[in-house]
């Protein structure tokens, strides 16, 4: 460990932005491939992000996205430098460091009724990050995600797990597969959710980690708010949906593919923890219940955590 600090030290002081800095701290949280760390130099802070060679190709698109998301004004940390350490076979980017804790962690610690105003912040930056329009080059949505949730069923059914109700869930996939026809290819950040959002004195201080980043449907976006985001903060999830729709509550369709994404995933995230984080299958399985209990097997399209705090908001 001692030597990999020398190192990485040694390989920080060759890029000129960051000459002369502190030691970089290890971000020790998450589950990207990359290693992060937070690196200061004089009374500025960067976070770095390191990774392994043969990412390099995807790394270069999330760099780019970024620098559409600096053109679009979207709240979030800025790419200001990749480059590779060849010798070492890994590769890294330099962002801004956006100050702030995690929102996951301090959106609870706020009123309700700022929880909500979080949630309409995080609702205008989504809809920004999604007017970068796909290149031509990128396929289908459509088909795309029929593939993919092919190979998602096919590792569900080798893996050996089941969750009750698995049954109707694939069957309600199948009804509604036709719903993602001809939808946008827009850039997605696809994870967005509370844990990736940085909050600060009651704000939106910006959007981090887009290095999962994709091309698809927008409304694919919005699938963690269900999974992550709604049982941390549901003032917070309504205030995300009712920010994208600019104050408007959203329509049918918004509805269907929300839960027809939602549904997929799940279907999905089995097999992966089983693969990614197998100490925490006991987690993603309660997660999966509380799912399927909130839209009641998928017989309904709006969860309940929506349908119960808008109620409630009416009625006060």
């Amino acid at each position: 460990m001692v030597d990999e600090t020398v190192e990485l030290r040694a390989r920080v002081e060759r890029i000129p932005l960051l000459a002369g800095c502190g030691e970089p701290r290890l971000i020790a949280k998450g589950f990207s491939e990359d290693r992060k760390y937070v690196v200061t130099k004089g009374h500025e802070r960067f976070l770095l992000r390191v990774f392994d060679l043969h990412q390099y190709p995807r790394k270069e698109m999330e760099y780019k996205a970024l620098e559409r998301m600096r053109q679009e004004n979207v709240l979030c940390s800025r790419a200001l430098e990749l480059g590779r350490w060849e010798e070492a076979n890994l590769g890294y980017i330099v962002f801004t460091y956006i100050d702030g804790d995690e929102g996951a962690d301090v959106v609870c610690s706020y009123p309700e009724e700022t929880q909500y105003e979080i949630g309409l912040e995080a609702g205008a930056e989504l809809l920004k990050i999604h007017r970068y329009e796909a290149p031509d080059s990128v396929g289908s949505w459509h088909e795309r995600q029929r593939k993919k949730h092919e190979r998602n069923k096919e590792q569900y059914w080798g893996c050996g797990i089941r969750f009750p109700g698995d049954a109707r869930l694939l069957a309600f996939i199948e009804e509604h597969l036709d719903a993602m026809t001809d939808r946008p290819n827009r850039f997605q950040h696809d994870d967005f959710h509370l844990a990736n959002l940085v909050v600060k004195d009651g704000h939106l201080s910006g959007v981090i980690d887009f290095n999962r980043c994709d091309w698809g449907d927008p409304i694919h976006d919005f699938l963690k708010i269900g999974f992550f985001s709604a049982d941390i903060s549901t003032a917070f999830a309504v205030g995300q949906i009712h920010g994208y729709h600019q104050g408007r509550e959203p329509d049918a369709e918004f509805w269907r593919l929300y839960s027809l994404y939602l549904a997929m995933n799940l279907v999905g995230s089995v097999a992966w923890t089983l693969k990614a984080h197998p100490d925490g299958l006991n987690d993603m399985l309660a997660r999966i219940g509380r799912v399927l209990e909130e839209h009641r097997n998928f017989e309904t399209l709006i969860p309940a955590w929506y349908t119960n705090h808008t109620r409630k908001k009416a009625s006060t």
